[in-house]
């Protein structure tokens, strides 16, 4: 390792002690889930190795889906070439509205459910559900603190971003982003229940073709050419199926690790589209076009949930 890697690393590492001692608090719940994360994933490997393959396979095929859709909208934006802004909010405000009623409708209900029969009580099954809540928003608001990366509504963020390449600060967002959409994907199909998991990784996949279009649009801003902004894009839906792959196997050992699973992706979900998507919607005037954009998106993951499920 040259000196100038070493000099890099240390200014990073100097940067996290610095974040998390501004931060404690963040600090500490970024700590708390991530031990949960890993307790979840090590207890959970061995199970899903030596049991049934079908969940693991599944979720691989659900998380590779989302890969493909992502793909798609981000070579549409090499074609379109461009589009206007309100559009873009829409179509934003259309995948936000699928995300969240995919974490009502095909995670915290059927974790609920899964709870309460569990716990055989309504009180520990909800207080099971809210404990993966939690630790999904703990998890995403430390990783959103301490990974350096890019809104385009607000510049960059995290430590040492001044350091880092724009082009990169954004494919970090992004992977950010695309995390807990895998996430959710692997979980869905983990209890083997393939009512829960088909209309919740359809509907993921298909708000990923906007998603793909937007972030191909938005890396067009740091100076990439049209085409290597759509491969950047494309490259970024990798995380959905590495993400499956985690959210299967954190559900796929201890019983009650499936409730909790579900209440992480549904957590990790809800904050992305509260702290990223619904504000970067709203920053170019167009709330109403957005917001119509969510209630259509909202209502099509309801349909889908009832004619899949």
């Amino acid at each position: 390792m040259d000196s100038t890697t070493q000099q890099h690393y240390a200014s990073l590492r100097s940067a996290w002690i610095a974040q998390a001692q501004s931060s404690p608090g963040t600090a500490l719940g970024l700590g708390v889930a991530l031990l949960a994360v890993l307790w979840l994933l090590i207890a959970s490997g061995a199970n899903a190795l030596e049991g049934e393959q079908d969940g693991l396979r599944y979720a691989l095929y659900g998380g590779f889906a989302g890969f493909a859709a992502t793909s798609l909208g981000a070579f549409l934006a090499v074609a379109l070439r461009q589009i206007s802004m309100r559009t873009q909010d829409t179509m934003l405000g259309f995948a936000a509205g699928m995300m969240l009623a995919a974490s009502a409708f095909s995670l915290l209900l059927p974790g609920l459910d899964a709870a309460q029969s569990l716990t055989g009580n309504n009180l520990m099954g909800a207080g099971t559900v809210v404990l993966g809540l939690a630790l999904g928003v703990l998890l995403m608001l430390g990783l959103d603190r301490f990974t350096p990366h890019e809104h385009e509504s607000i510049g960059p963020c995290g430590p040492d971003c001044d350091r880092i390449n724009r082009v990169w600060l954004f494919v970090f967002a992004v992977t950010l982003h695309n995390l807990p959409e895998g996430m959710a994907i692997g979980v869905g199909f983990a209890g083997g229940d393939m009512t829960v998991g088909v209309p919740l990784a359809t509907a993921i996949s298909i708000q990923d073709i906007p998603e793909g279009l937007a972030v191909a649009l938005a890396l067009r801003t740091t100076g990439l050419s049209a085409l290597a902004s759509a491969m950047v894009a494309a490259a970024s839906g990798v995380m959905e199926p590495l993400g499956a792959l985690v959210g299967a196997g954190m559900s796929t050992g201890y019983a009650l690790a499936y409730p909790v699973s579900m209440g992480l992706a549904a957590g990790a979900m809800i904050f992305v589209v509260s702290h990223e998507i619904i504000p970067e919607t709203h920053r170019h005037g167009h709330q109403t076009s957005a917001t119509l954009g969510l209630m259509g998106g909202f209502a099509v993951m309801m349909f889908l949930d009832t004619a899949l499920g």
